[in-house]
């Protein structure tokens, strides 16, 4: 069976045009698992029903931490079941989905695999995305456009807006790193499991059509702290301390320039930056360092 996990966020009336879009093609048994990151939102349930089953975080846990709960509900049910994450901003593309257990079976090596994402104006959005970690570089790239006939191109990691999940490949269940509030936690994903040997891929049989930031952009303080907290997190990660204080004083001075035209973003920025350097063991290393320095300097 095929299952679908999104995680809702006051965004019911655009999972209801998601499920609507997914009965629209649908030709396979499948199921729809909503976890509800808004639980004094009641408006949610008009969409339960026999395939659509509602998951309750209790509290805004974030997207990543929000996928874990429908993963592992999923895992318990059907540990060889197909997972396509998918985000309530969308709607499934042409063709439909009815590929997705042939191209599993075709391809089983697979462990994860993404999608085309188009914008509603037709304007590509996502084909493959890569990583370059001497530079820090987290790219996306139309890797389709180079292989347009394959099954499937593997890269580096694939976008979580739309990502498919073979279950049967993994000796448990996969994961989210909760750490990950909101942004990069799909890039966090890939390489963690890359690293362990699952193949990542991205596949043009199937598509969809996103509309970018049209649940995120409504809160934009809270949009840039997430997003320059888990940048950052990644970049001590996967790549190396020269290219993350590199970042880190890029991002800084930004914040800084911004704060005179976009007051909002730097206000997140700033945010972002403050819970990085509160976690991060490297900064406190870095800080420790330079107190000790100080405190050799003779004053005669």
């Amino acid at each position: 069976m095929l299952y679908f996990v999104t995680v809702n966020y006051h965004s019911t009336e655009l999972v209801e045009q998601l499920i609507q879009s997914i009965e629209d093609s649908s030709t396979l048994e499948y199921q729809v698992i909503i976890v509800n990151n808004s639980p004094g939102d009641e408006s949610i349930y008009q969409v339960e029903s026999e395939s659509t089953v509602i998951l309750e975080s209790g509290e805004n846990v974030g997207f990543g931490a929000g996928c874990n709960l429908g993963l592992d509900w999923v895992y318990q049910q059907d540990p060889q079941g197909i997972v396509w994450l998918i985000n309530p901003d969308t709607l499934l593309g042409s063709p439909g989905w009815a590929k997705v257990p042939n191209l599993f079976a075709a391809n089983p090596e697979v462990s994860i695999l993404g999608t085309i994402v188009y914008e509603p104006t037709g304007t590509l959005w996502f084909a493959g995305g890569v990583f370059i970690p001497s530079q820090g570089a987290i790219l996306e790239k139309n890797l389709l456009s180079l292989e347009g006939d394959a099954d499937y191109v593997p890269c580096d990691w694939v976008t979580g807006c739309s990502l498919l999940i073979n279950l049967g490949q993994f000796s448990e269940c996969p994961s989210f790193d909760p750490d990950y509030f909101l942004y990069y936690e799909d890039f966090d994903f890939c390489r963690r499991y890359a690293a362990q040997g699952h193949i990542i891929g991205v596949t043009s049989q199937l598509s969809l059509i996103h509309s970018p930031s049209s649940i995120s952009d409504t809160q934009v303080k809270d949009k840039f702290k997430h997003s320059t907290y888990s940048y950052l997190r990644t970049m001590e990660k996967y790549s190396s301390k020269r290219v993350l204080i590199g970042r880190l004083f890029r991002l800084i001075v930004h914040a800084l320039v911004l704060s005179f035209v976009k007051p909002e973003i730097a206000r997140g920025k700033f945010e972002g930056l403050a819970q990085y350097c509160e976690r991060s063991p490297l900064v406190k290393s870095l800080l420790s360092h330079l107190k000790l320095r100080s405190s050799d300097v003779y004053f005669g």
